[in-house]
């Protein structure tokens, strides 16, 4: 009688049948999707390396640009500096008194301390609007790309 009961119930139920060629298709629906995201990851990457190198290159050259605005600067202040050390060791030379060398003394340093002040002005100035302009293309791309990955 168990037999029966067994028969009975292996011939009511049905087993899902297994359709090959479904199975192959979502197999390849699946790797096209994943080969489309692989490409479009690919171009993005290649598009952000692009624009980093671009970056890089633009923030190389003003450097080199920047840095030789500021040698040409320190050359005419080490100019200009040398120019009135020689300029005051002639009138020193041509002292005739202790106390006319003791004047052009103070007037040297004097002029000399408003020189240098008014050098540090125009050094700092330089520098700060050069470390602007090397900032400025690596500035511009992570801006960029922060607002692309707010929109993403």
């Amino acid at each position: 009688m168990s037999k029966t009961k067994t028969a009975e119930f292996a011939e009511t139920v049905e087993f899902p049948s297994f359709d090959a060629s479904k199975a192959t298709d979502q197999m390849r629906a699946f790797a096209e999707k994943g080969v489309e995201q692989s490409k479009e990851a690919y171009a993005k990457m290649k598009t952000g390396a692009e624009e980093a190198q671009k970056a890089l290159e633009a923030t190389y050259e003003t450097a080199k640009s920047v840095s030789n605005d500021l040698s040409l600067k320190t050359i005419a202040a080490l100019r200009t500096n040398a120019e009135a050390n020689f300029a005051h060791l002639e009138a020193l030379v041509g002292a005739k008194s202790l106390s006319e060398a003791v004047e052009l003394q103070t007037a040297f340093l004097r002029k000399r301390v408003e020189l240098a002040v008014e050098q540090a002005k125009d050094f700092q100035t330089v520098a700060s609007k050069a470390a602007e302009d090397v900032a400025q293309p690596i500035k511009g791309a992570f801006e960029k790309a922060f607002k692309e990955l707010k929109v993403a």
